[in-house]
């Protein structure tokens, strides 16, 4: 691998270091999580810095990625025919049933999230636009699994399962026999199986 192309690795491990859950990192905690060295994790932050990917506080010292992706991120959604075409129909589902109703596809084993439309009520919860959740987990998820190869299904439950502690790994046959009835049934039931009480259909 050149030298180049090393330091564009380790640039994206450095952007991919940062979630949902924490969103802010200290120098120390970020070379730390990427195995490197400091003095090279802060010269590949200056200039993530420079190009405005990553945004440091003045005050706390932490860093957290930067507006330039809410940016790139309209882009990719504003080239997404799906998106355009759908928001009507999103709208008009939100609006006949007060509940709030989302767009996602499938990426990998996740399920990522184009558009929401949030419920009226004034107790909702709802997905944010970009966020991946296991597909599995989803209704959104499991009503696009129904329909994929047995073999890659197996592959994205396996993957799904790696990242929870709270589903049983001996259960993929059953979660596959779940998939078959979603394709009778014509819909996915999501019941509890990402967040307590909360429940979807896709």
């Amino acid at each position: 691998m050149s030298q180049s192309v090393r330091s564009v690795d380790r640039a994206l491990d450095i952007l991919l270091c940062f979630s949902r859950e924490e969103p802010a990192r200290s120098l120390t905690q970020i070379a730390e999580a990427i195995h490197m060295s400091k003095t090279t994790v802060h010269r590949l932050l200056a200039t993530l810095e420079n190009k405005r990917f990553i945004t440091r506080d003045s005050t706390t010292g932490l860093y957290r990625l930067g507006l330039r992706f809410i940016e790139m991120a309209s882009l990719v959604l504003q080239d997404v025919d799906l998106h355009r075409w759908a928001k009507p129909y999103l709208q008009r589902l939100a609006a006949e049933y007060g509940e709030t109703v989302d767009l996602s596809i499938l990426d990998g084993s996740h399920v990522v999230y184009l558009e929401v439309i949030e419920s009226p009520q004034r107790i909702k919860l709802a997905a944010a636009v970009g966020q991946r959740l296991p597909a599995y987990f989803t209704a959104s998820g499991k009503a696009l699994l129904a329909f994929l190869p047995e073999e890659n299904v197996k592959k994205i439950i396996s993957d799904n399962l790696a990242e929870s502690s709270n589903h049983d790994q001996g259960s993929v046959q059953q979660m596959v026999e779940d998939l078959r009835v979603t394709v009778e049934r014509g819909y996915a039931i999501s019941e509890q199986e990402y967040e307590e009480e909360i429940n979807a259909v896709a």
